[in-house]
């Protein structure tokens, strides 16, 4: 569970961690990414996707989220978002990865970058396993 401090209605997100255990590393800034479009993988309770794996992408993952309704490639200009290519980094809902996992299309992991969140779908040999960054 991760705790959500407040004070004088400025809320402060607890120093996040990495699933290694060590301070959460920056995923992209160009494209920025992540839940809260710091560029880092940051969780909390509206964060119902759960964007806490940093992933490098691939055109074979692309083409697999594409295929399961989720179109990363093709910019939303309505909404900022510019569309995704191979070698963009970007925080990816921990369920998706898992799926693609699964399906044989997971894209490789930056462990480091990685929010601890992401333990709570995604096994931590698997993730390794896809690392780039062991």
């Amino acid at each position: 569970m991760i705790r959500i401090a407040k004070t004088n209605g400025v809320v402060r997100l607890p120093k996040a961690k990495n699933v290694l255990g060590g301070k959460l590393d920056v995923c992209s800034k160009s494209p920025m990414t992540g839940f809260f479009r710091d560029g880092c993988c940051n969780t909390g309770p509206e964060d119902v996707g759960s964007h806490t794996v940093c992933v490098a992408l691939t055109a074979e993952f692309l083409e697999f989220s594409k295929s399961v309704g989720n179109d990363l490639s093709t910019p939303n200009l309505q909404w900022g978002f510019p569309g995704l290519k191979p070698g963009n980094r970007w925080c990816l809902c921990a369920p998706r990865w898992q799926e693609a996992l699964d399906a044989g299309a997971a894209p490789q992991v930056i462990l480091a970058a990685t929010h601890e969140g992401a333990l709570a779908y995604c096994e931590l040999e698997d993730l390794k396993a896809h690392a780039i960054d062991r």
